[in-house]
């Protein structure tokens, strides 16, 4: 899951992935916030896939791990860049902060990528908490010392015939809909990456 942020299957999900931010705009705007090259970077709730690879060309020394509200699944001090890709940690909980403190060094950074809105992919999801409490300023996040910026990305597919035919095979009449207003063959997909930084350095 950590790799897309919608859990379509096989082989919709393969297919996601060549279209999903085909600039790597992604990758650029964790690596411009958490300066990744050289780094020992812990990337939550997900295998080691296409963003692992993106991150370790990069210069990252990537390690995959699994995370729950509760637990990390690292050794303390292991990291120093925390990334949670679309996944249940959200590093706002007072457990959650404690657990990304274990795992990072002073002065590491945790970085969380979430869905922003107020895009074309968003009518497809409905509504998610990512669109409304947790991009509000006196959300968990921006009230608990996270910074957030905005990545302004795409869906890009060779033709209109191949982003109708894959919107309405993912998400049926919903996906109909909005294949039926595109001009252009890409959806706009904005994406947040919610950042600080924990601890201090000595």
């Amino acid at each position: 899951m950590a790799d897309l942020p919608i859990d379509l299957g096989e082989p919709l999900a393969d297919r996601l992935a060549t279209v999903l931010d085909v600039e790597a705009k992604i990758p650029r705007a964790l690596d411009a916030l958490g300066t990744l090259a050289g780094r020992d970077v812990v990337l939550l709730d997900g295998v080691c896939g296409m963003r692992a690879r993106q991150l370790t060309d990069l210069g990252a020394r990537v390690t995959c791990s699994v995370a729950d509200e509760d637990r990390i699944d690292a050794p303390d001090a292991s990291a120093d860049v925390l990334v949670s890709l679309w996944g249940p940690f959200r590093g706002a909980s007072i457990t959650e902060g404690g657990e990304a403190a274990r795992v990072l060094r002073p002065g590491g950074r945790l970085l969380l990528l979430l869905d922003y809105g107020r895009d074309d992919v968003s009518r497809l999801r409905g509504d998610l908490p990512e669109y409304g409490l947790l991009s509000r300023r006196d959300g968990p996040l921006l009230s608990g010392g996270f910074k957030v910026r905005v990545v302004h990305c795409f869906w890009t597919f060779a033709s209109l015939v191949d982003a109708r035919a894959f919107l309405e095979a993912g998400f049926g009449a919903i996906g109909r809909e909005v294949a039926a207003a595109m001009s252009r063959p890409r959806l706009s997909y904005n994406v947040a990456v919610y950042h600080r930084t924990v601890g201090t350095t000595a």
